[in-house]
């Protein structure tokens, strides 16, 4: 995998985010600008539903957050990575190209991390990612309608994608998946408590993740497979 391939991977999924951002009644040059100033793919199709319901910007700033949470712990583990003693403003251009696949390549050189490098790993990602929400955003006016609305549930089709690969190899994943889809229908159709699901269901997508996470972390043990090796073989 290289930059480029990155960047080309990019150009379908901002292409489907700039047609949906357009629908949702966001100006092409808007939606083109919310690709160019973030990187985060999940987060940004849920930011445009949770603006266009309405949704506060308390709802929005932790909906988002929850859901870009995985960002936070792949920047960690970059610290361990990057030069010792690259400047502060380095660090922050780095932070901002930090996703699943450019942390990816970054991880998993066997020197440290120079600036020259990360800066090129993260710039044709950068305007891959830019130029398909341009091309989705400006070709929403030239599609035929049919083609628009099939194009709506990429949505869906995205976060259908993100869950189903770990949960059929990690039972835990898959309990927890089970869990939030639960708790989500709970509140979306539950008389009382649906109200949670107004304005783009941001406070139920928490609300949902969090609990989910929590149970299985409190009544999910995984083995320590090497402990118990170690404790059979002294036995």
């Amino acid at each position: 995998m290289t930059s480029k391939s990155i960047g080309l991977g990019y150009i379908p999924v901002s292409f489907t985010f700039g047609l949906v951002a357009v629908q949702m009644g966001f100006s092409p040059w808007l939606a083109v600008f919310i690709s160019l100033t973030n990187l985060a793919s999940a987060g940004q199709f849920a930011g445009i539903r949770l603006i266009e319901g309405g949704a506060s910007v308390i709802e929005l700033c932790m909906t988002t957050l929850v859901i870009n949470l995985r960002y936070f712990l792949m920047s960690l583990t970059l610290t361990q990575k990057i030069a010792p003693k690259m400047a502060l403003w380095k660090r922050c251009i780095i932070a901002f190209g930090v996703t699943d696949e450019i942390f990816v390549l970054a991880s998993i050189q066997k020197k440290d991390v120079q600036f020259p490098f990360y800066a090129g790993l993260m710039t044709l990602p950068i305007v891959g990612w830019t130029l398909g929400t341009f091309l989705g955003a400006f070709a929403a006016e030239l599609l035929p309608p049919i083609i628009q609305a099939c194009m709506g549930i990429a949505l869906y089709c995205m976060f259908i994608a993100l869950i189903v690969p770990p949960a059929t190899d990690d039972r835990f994943v898959l309990v927890a998946v089970l869990i939030s889809i639960a708790m989500s229908c709970m509140f979306k159709y539950v008389p009382g408590i649906n109200v949670i699901s107004q304005n783009g269901g941001g406070w139920s997508m928490i609300i949902s993740a969090v609990a989910a996470a929590a149970i299985c972390a409190t009544f999910l043990k995984r083995k320590n497979t090497v402990t118990d090796q170690g404790k059979e073989a002294e036995a």
